[in-house]
């Protein structure tokens, strides 16, 4: 393997992980962000008088813990 490509290959690899990197901060952003707005939606069904920890328990109960949450609140 000659210098050149190694330092090639080493900047190759150095770039990527870089550029995974900045995906990576941008992704827990959007996640930061799904999460305040299910808290949000999680708050006004409470105060709507919606129990989602009871719907929660029932579905569990039932063996229907596997459902997505979607499913479950309809």
């Amino acid at each position: 393997m000659t210098k050149e490509s190694k330092d090639e290959k080493i900047g190759f690899h150095k770039g990527a992980l870089a550029t995974l990197a900045k995906e990576r901060e941008e992704m827990l952003k959007i996640l930061n962000i799904v999460e305040q707005l299910m808290q949000m939606h999680i708050k006004e069904l409470k105060d709507l008088g919606v129990d989602l920890e009871k719907i929660a328990k029932e579905a569990k109960k039932k063996g229907k813990s596997k459902k997505p949450i979607e499913d479950i609140l309809k």
